[in-house]
């Protein structure tokens, strides 16, 4: 849906592949070693900050000069067959995971009803942190799309609000929203929150700031033409995720947020490819979100087997390094055969409607 003529940042897109990938790795860990700061990559939930940022580059990108023409409803049509299908096909994943899974004991505990009410508002993106086992998760069947419920509200406001703002008060909201971001992570003593009922309010923070940056970035045309190809951004972009934790540790996180990421969104706007890099950034990016967004429950049910079976470091170590490659190829085969022939078939219904109204 993005005109041909608008340039590509296939850089950006392999640097989403290479955080999605750190994601995948970081929720594998994260149910073997409870405490962050013995995590070799402890901050790995700061892609989701990544993401965010991301987003609000590409969205500015893409539909600053010609929202107004689509209008909303068609901008937030175009936002639903893009990322919609993906929702409903993880929370499909995450009630199978929830209704049999060889490594849980004991009765699952819930009526047909409530599993259907938890199936319901996960497909729909409502909020409903009922299962206690799980954290309380936004959405238990899939937790990581409490970051698409944030997505989708700040693409909202973009195209409510945002699009018709000058960079002036973009500015000044960016600001403010840093402000809040540090202030939420001196009150919590870190910014890792969002993904549950009891942190709701952290998510919004999250998201206002980054999705916020990126646009500013856009808006201002802050690219730099370096030489840095894809091998550097992605070091780079890792090392914050292996940032070590220490006292006062949200001050570094919040200086990753509010400056190096959106730093890396700069330069990786500016990064020059080879072809070979470019196949890779390419594949990578495709690839990001339908390993984000199905991934999670394999991960539950690598929980379950962690309990019941303390394998060893170096079973441990085969297991998460083969989940992490199996649960890739099959993101690449939901791709393939779900997630692009049913936006194809949900764009040519949109057009049609269109056409016929």
């Amino acid at each position: 849906m993005i005109p041909t003529t608008k340039r590509h940042f296939l850089a950006l897109d392999g640097l989403r592949g290479v955080a999605a990938l750190a994601v995948v790795t970081f929720h594998f860990m994260e149910m073997v070693i409870g405490n962050y700061s013995k995590l070799w990559i402890g901050h790995g939930w700061l892609a989701v900050d990544f993401f965010f940022c991301l987003s609000g580059f590409v969205i500015g990108y893409a539909y600053d000069n010609r929202l107004e023409q689509m209008g909303l409803w068609d901008f937030l049509k175009v936002r639903l067959i893009r990322l919609h299908p993906l929702v409903v096909f993880g929370s499909v994943l995450g009630l199978l995971t929830l209704l049999v899974d060889p490594f849980h004991l004991g009765a699952l505990g819930y009526s047909a009803g409530r599993v259907v009410l938890i199936f319901v508002t996960s497909i729909f993106l409502i909020p409903y942190p009922v299962m206690q086992e799980r954290g309380h998760s936004l959405f238990s069947l899939n937790s990581p799309a409490w970051s698409l419920f944030w997505e989708y509200v700040a693409n909202l406001i973009y195209a409510i609000v945002l699009y018709r703002w000058s960079r002036r008060w973009l500015s000044v909201a960016t600001v403010i929203a840093a402000i809040v971001l540090c202030s939420v992570g001196y009150a919590a003593g870190n910014l890792w929150a969002g993904f549950n009922g009891k942190t709701f309010w952290t998510g919004a923070a999250r998201v206002s700031f980054s999705f916020l940056a990126g646009l500013l970035v856009h808006r201002s045309g802050w690219i730099i033409r370096t030489k840095l190809g894809f091998g550097a951004l992605s070091v780079l972009l890792l090392l914050a995720f292996m940032m070590p934790y220490a006292t006062g540790g949200w001050i570094r996180e919040a200086a990753v947020i509010i400056v190096y990421f959106p730093l890396l969104v700069v330069l990786g706007a500016g990064a020059t490819l080879g072809p070979r890099a470019e196949k890779l950034c390419r594949f990578a990016g495709d690839m990001s979100y339908p390993l984000y967004m199905t991934h999670y429950a394999v991960i539950w049910s690598f929980g379950e087997y962690y309990e019941r079976l303390k394998p060893d470091a170096v079973h441990l170590t085969l297991v998460v390094v083969s989940g992490v490659l199996l649960l890739t190829a099959f993101a690449y085969l939901v791709m393939i055969f779900y997630d692009l022939p049913i936006r194809a078939f949900l764009r040519s219904r949109s057009v049609t409607s269109a056409s016929r109204s």
